[in-house]
């Protein structure tokens, strides 16, 4: 990413405007108002990448803060996709990790699509077949 671009990674976690916004064009999943606005206050770190005085790209750390820690939120708007934005906010969040994730802090992350090739830049692998992702999302209307 190039600075003399007008791209800018500040260590400040988005709006609760910007995160939906970055979620929705990115193609991310849509989450509630009343979600993000817990999840945002709960991150471990965060970091926003400006373009002039627009936000293009996010990235954030969560976890209990000692034993595990999740990387969620990598979203570029599409308009400056392939502008090495995404790197740069890996290497932001993998630079607080390594200064602040105790030694054998288990990071993990959930690879979209070619994104996985990103990721592996940073040291991660797939870890199939060993173990595998699982995921399900709550719904408040569903019978338990």
């Amino acid at each position: 990413m190039n600075a003399e671009a007008g791209y800018r990674v500040e260590a400040l976690t988005p709006s609760l405007h910007d995160y939906l916004r970055l979620r929705q064009l990115s193609g991310l999943s849509p989450k509630s108002e009343a979600g993000a606005r817990i999840g945002l206050a709960h991150s471990c770190f965060a970091v926003r990448v400006a373009h002039g005085a627009e936000i293009v790209g996010m990235g954030r750390v969560i976890g209990d803060g000692g034993c595990f820690f999740q990387i969620v939120d990598i979203a570029v708007a599409p308009a400056h996709q392939g502008q090495g934005v995404g790197k740069a906010i890996m290497a932001a969040l993998m630079d607080w990790l390594h200064a602040h994730a105790p030694d054998r802090a288990y990071v993990s992350l959930i690879a979209d699509g070619p994104a996985k090739h990103l990721y592996a830049r940073f040291g991660f692998a797939e870890t199939a077949p060993a173990s595998v992702g699982m995921a399900r999302l709550l719904r408040r209307d569903e019978a338990v």
